[in-house]
């Protein structure tokens, strides 16, 4: 793994605030999900299975008893963290020229952090290396789901016509899909979707960033819906439609931002000895899906979006 060094830095001779970054998305779990608290450790939620049934009776007749059954989804704690090692000096230029780099690799940590919330619940991915993570059952990976509508050329004009088929999927089970996730470039497609005078179909979406609602159902848009770029095989997935309380996650633990000085915490061999500082940032993220009938993915293989 690449050491952060001040020759990667053009240290400025006039200061400009700030430092500029590639805009990335967040979580869209968290937007369509509410977190819930949780303790560490595995948390077992009841699930109602089957539903008791009334019964009408004549005048006179005998009663039947009717049952409800219950069984159990347990919420798995899966740990994830971030540790960025760069040389002392880097530090000294960030202390006195005041470019912001400390505080930037902090807060762009964060974010790894969120979006690694969304890569592990949605595909079950290891953020850093891009493949699955076998630690994590596809029972707990929203894209497991068997509820699937593929994107054609014929349709690619129609996504509401796309999506009003993946939400009938989640209806046909038994569910009222609540939100939609959205990959921007789908959303970007949604958003520039016409009729054949020319007229947007859908002018409130813009361009396809920073939507918050879609044909009634909460929306949100993330890369992290297709895992791009974290993905090391592409996932074909252009959104996801659902139930979202369906999904139950929480953040079990979180560990304060923290300047290693000391030790070798990376593998990369001994800060001290090697002039270097680290930073890390952790966090143990619960979650479990009660059922994933409850979610049904847009998918697009052949690359029409």
């Amino acid at each position: 793994m690449a050491v952060l060094a001040t020759s990667n830095i053009t240290l400025p001779k006039n200061i400009a605030a700030g430092l500029f970054s590639k805009a990335t998305t967040g979580s869209a779990v968290a937007q369509l999900s509410g977190a819930e608290p949780q303790q560490f450790g595995e948390v077992t939620h009841m699930t109602l299975t089957g539903r008791p049934r009334a019964e009408y009776v004549g005048e006179g007749a005998d009663k039947s008893s009717t049952n409800a059954t219950f069984g159990t989804k347990v919420v798995t704690p899966h740990k994830v963290q971030v540790t960025m090692r760069f040389n002392e000096e880097v530090m000294w230029a960030d202390e006195d020229y005041q470019l912001g780099i400390l505080s930037t690799l902090s807060s762009e940590g964060g974010l790894a952090l969120a979006r690694a919330l969304d890569l592990g619940v949605l595909h079950g991915i290891n953020p850093l290396s891009g493949a699955v993570i076998a630690g994590i059952a596809a029972g707990d990976r929203i894209a497991s789901t068997t509820n699937a509508v593929e994107i054609t050329t014929a349709t690619l004009t129609t996504p509401d016509i796309v999506l009003e088929q993946a939400a009938g999927l989640v209806i046909a089970d038994g569910y009222v899909p609540t939100g939609i996730a959205f990959d921007p470039t789908y959303a970007w497609t949604i958003a520039t979707a016409r009729y054949s005078d020319g007229r947007k179909k859908y002018p409130e979406f813009g361009f396809g960033s920073n939507i918050s609602a879609f044909e009634g159902l909460t929306a949100a848009s993330s890369s992290t819906v297709s895992g791009t770029p974290e993905a090391s095989a592409n996932t074909n997935i252009k959104a996801i439609v659902g139930q979202w309380d369906l999904l139950r996650w929480g953040v079990q633990r979180r560990v304060p931002v923290e300047l290693i000085r000391y030790g070798d915490p990376d593998g990369q061999g001994d800060l001290k000895r090697k002039n270097q500082i680290a930073l890390r940032l952790e966090v143990v993220y619960g979650w479990g899906i009660m059922d994933l009938d409850g979610f049904a993915k847009v998918t697009d293989s052949v690359a029409n979006v």
